[in-house]
């Protein structure tokens, strides 16, 4: 029992930090025994891979590892006694993953297929990896094969750089690898500055951001290009926290930003925050705006891609899956519409009002920053819940998604029970070889999200009207 004093303390922070290793070793073998690699079987789902081969191992390894991990994290996001000690232990938890099989996840063989196309003269936003075909074809998922990236012309070229210095295919990934440790480690360093601002502990907002059990499997171990964008925008947000309004700090602010944009399209919700943060807003806007747009005009026009990549970025909403609240209302009313008329779809129509409602949110969430007495604090976060809702109303959401917004809401609140819980939550709900319950449980997986988020829009509403009501005021005798 943890009671305040010194050896409790750390016998506690010690037992937090091996546990949470031994989920990392658990989930490092649950990869090598059953993760996304190369020889997988494509078309396995959760019950074949429980019935194959070392199934019940890997099944065990995967479960119990996250459970370690989301325990430890979750055990010390009030605990954690200096930046030092969660930086180490940040660390003995997630670089064990720079060796592991690619896991949770086919994207990287996508990422690599693509660098090599670019290295072939083939544009990505025109052309499937089919069209080269990619050295690695038989590594990507059959969905994917004729579909054109969604991601930036700076993917691209890291994608590219990473095939030509790795020369194989694990050699690509490993260098992926280190792009992606590289954007984890930029957060670290840029993240305090940005939790000190909006006075939050530096150590536990680090702690949220590098320690949960999406990070390690699916930010370094898959790896995913969330990583990449996420390093370069807390960067710049971090230069526009210390900049003092100086242009020679906003400028380049912007240009990170922009760069951030030219791996995911999704960094561009955070651009009207970061204009606000940054102080008289006429300037800032000029500035950081003009930053953003010159890395990106520059970056997309060098690269000789052109400006295909933006449209290119919709092609993922094919993806029909009840982990979108927007998407499982849609299929939930679908199922329902289909009893009546066959070809009832009413997806497309939700999807669309869910775009309508978060452009009316993300207006909102500006304009109540800029309301604010402190306008700085205000716009950091209204960034992190900028990202919230773009994850919670976008046509898709996979699980690493999540890490956009815990990773500003553990630097600008500390009212992060509830993304804690989500994150838990999707941790579990991937496998190691990438598949999971919402490909494969589509009914009753639609109906039962959409009446749990019914649920809590309820209990959303009751807590906040009850905490507008006035408390009365006690009754004095005459």
């Amino acid at each position: 029992m943890f009671t305040g004093r010194p050896d409790d303390v750390d016998v506690s922070l010690t037992g937090i930090r091996y546990l949470g290793l031994a989920g990392t070793v658990l989930l490092v073998i649950g990869g090598r025994l059953g993760g996304a690699l190369p020889t997988a079987d494509l078309d396995a789902t959760p019950a074949s891979v429980a019935r194959g081969p070392h199934g019940l191992v890997i099944l065990a390894c995967w479960l119990v590892g996250t459970g370690l991990q989301a325990y430890a994290w979750w055990s010390g996001r009030d605990r954690t006694p200096s930046v030092r000690w969660v930086l180490v232990t940040a660390a003995l938890w997630t670089l064990p993953f720079l060796l592991a099989p690619p896991m949770g996840s086919r994207d990287v063989y996508s990422y690599v297929c693509q660098g090599e196309m670019f290295r072939h003269g083939i544009d990505p936003y025109h052309h499937g990896v089919n069209a080269l075909p990619c050295t690695w074809i038989d590594t990507v998922s059959m969905n994917w094969r004729d579909t054109v990236t969604p991601y930036g012309p700076l993917f691209i070229l890291i994608a590219a750089a990473a095939v030509a210095v790795g020369a194989s295919l694990a050699g690509a990934i490993f260098m992926l690898r280190l792009a992606a440790l590289a954007g984890i480690v930029a957060v670290a360093v840029a993240l305090p500055p940005l939790a000190r601002r909006c006075g939050i502990p530096p150590q536990r907002a680090l702690w949220l951001a590098l320690a949960g059990p999406l990070a390690g499997a699916h930010l370094l171990a898959a790896p995913h290009n969330d990583a990449v964008m996420l390093g370069l925008a807390v960067v710049a947000l971090a230069l526009i926290v210390r900049s003092g309004a100086r242009t020679s700090w906003l400028l380049p602010a912007g240009a990170l930003l922009g760069l951030a944009i030219s791996v995911k399209l999704t960094a561009l919700v955070i651009v009207p925050f970061a204009i606000l943060a940054a102080g008289p807003l006429r300037r800032a806007a000029v500035t950081i705006g003009g930053g953003a747009a010159a890395a990106l005009v520059t970056l997309t026009v060098a690269s000789g891609l052109g400006w295909g990549w933006i449209p290119a970025t919709g092609v993922g909403t094919s993806l029909i899956q009840f982990t979108s609240p927007p998407t499982a209302v849609g299929m939930t009313l679908t199922y329902l519409g289909k009893t009546v008329h066959p070809g009832f779809d009413a997806v497309p129509v939700v999807r669309a009002l869910a775009v309508v409602l978060l452009a009316a949110t993300l207006v909102h969430l500006w304009w109540r920053a800029y309301r604010a007495a402190d306008r700085t604090r205000a716009a950091l976060h209204g960034a992190a819940l900028a990202l919230a809702a773009t994850v919670l109303l976008a046509p898709v959401l996979h699980p690493w998604y999540l890490l956009w917004p815990l990773t500003l809401l553990a630097a600008t609140t500390r009212r992060t029970t509830a993304i804690m819980a989500a994150t838990v939550v999707c941790a579990f709900s991937v496998l190691p070889d990438g598949g999971g319950l919402a490909r494969f449980v589509k009914f009753p997986g639609a109906p039962i999200a959409t009446v749990l988020l019914a649920v809590l829009l309820v209990m959303a509403i009751r807590r906040r009207t009850g905490s507008a009501q006035p408390t009365p005021e006690p009754a004095t005798s005459s």
